[in-house]
């Protein structure tokens, strides 16, 4: 996307929901299980870092299932030409957008020199994005924080975003937090520092012609609805891969269709599960991001449970997420009556 064009509707309406990149959780394995929940929303991959992606596993690394899409491959790094050659290789292997990390605050991700840290070093990003949309023909997008550590100034991060979007970037995810760089860790840098949505709203008030999604803390639906006042869109963290329910009944409520139940969904991820399962892959490393599906539901933990102790076991297939199935919905009509 060149820093002329504007978002057409598709582009705007599929950033509506999305799905954050998480370390560890948001492979491709639950990126198909997202895509089941939520047919119409944005999904991310975990960060990759440049390096990798132009010298290590490619077919590891950027694994993507073609029932994902519209999926966007994260990038960290700092340096401008190896960042464009890895949003080149990005879009090659057929991802919808490529997306730069600003706002990771690990001490692994500070010693790269990338991530949140990047937030006091704009011209650096700027060249970093204007090298990746020459390089690739999907849009380049940023997700940032508001600041690191003591940055309380809303203009130093206004500047921060026009400077990025002078080279062209036309979409920014932020996590309306600061990240504080020492003293605490990533977990804490997700809880501690406060939210303030309020810079987000008021930096798509005073740039209009920007697409501006809010991240950080959103756990509930009415919550994500009322973004949409302020907002374009809304990518919701943990709690879609905690409470993975909330990410279909927004999708339903924001895009229309069909409430299903779980079991119905779960049922539909099957074709997804035999098929990797008869790739080699064990079940094991399917069902962990099926664990949330029933939280809060009577037999949920009996879901848990039998998934949990059974699916590292060899030969585990789909008939335990059956037998799990079945505990659950026994649970649930017991309730019922």
């Amino acid at each position: 996307m060149t820093a002329s064009a504007a978002p057409d509707r598709a582009y705007a309406r599929s950033i509506r929901l999305s799905v954050a990149p998480m370390m560890d959780w948001t492979d491709s394995h639950c990126r198909a299980f997202h895509r089941v929940l939520a047919p119409n929303a944005r999904l991310y991959t975990e960060m990759v870092h440049a390096n990798a992606v132009i010298h290590g596993d490619r077919g590891r690394l950027l694994a993507m299932d073609a029932s994902e899409h519209p999926v966007a491959l994260q990038l960290g790094g700092s340096e401008p030409a190896l960042l464009a050659q890895a949003a080149r290789i990005g879009a090659e292997w057929g991802f919808d957008e490529i997306n730069l990390n600003c706002g990771c605050p690990s001490d692994r991700v500070q010693a790269g020199r990338f991530g949140a840290c990047l937030m006091r070093e704009p011209a650096l990003v700027a060249d970093g994005v204007a090298a990746m949309i020459a390089a690739c023909d999907v849009p380049v997008t940023v997700k940032c924080r508001l600041g690191v550590d003591d940055d309380h100034e809303y203009e130093r991060f206004a500047a921060f975003i026009d400077t990025v979007a002078q080279a062209g970037c036309r979409t920014f995810v932020v996590h309306a937090r600061n990240a504080w760089l020492q003293g605490l860790s990533p977990k804490e840098n997700r809880e501690v520092p406060p939210l303030r949505y309020d810079w987000a709203y008021r930096l798509k008030r005073e740039r209009p012609a920007l697409t501006i999604v809010v991240n950080g803390g959103i756990a509930a639906q009415d919550e994500a609805t009322r973004h949409l006042d302020h907002v374009d869109g809304a990518m919701l963290g943990r709690a879609a891969y905690h409470d993975p329910y909330l990410l279909h009944r927004l999708d339903v409520a924001w895009y229309g269709g069909e409430l299903r139940t779980r079991a119905e969904l779960l049922r539909a991820y099957r074709p997804y599960v035999e098929a990797q399962l008869a790739r080699g892959v064990f079940l094991k490393h399917i069902t962990r991001h099926v664990l949330g599906l029933f939280a809060g539901e009577r037999g949920g933990r009996a879901f848990r449970q039998v998934l949990s102790e059974g699916a590292h076991k060899p030969g585990a297939d789909w008939s335990l997420i059956e037998r799990a199935l079945g505990l659950t919905e026994e649970g649930l009509r017991s309730d019922a009556a």
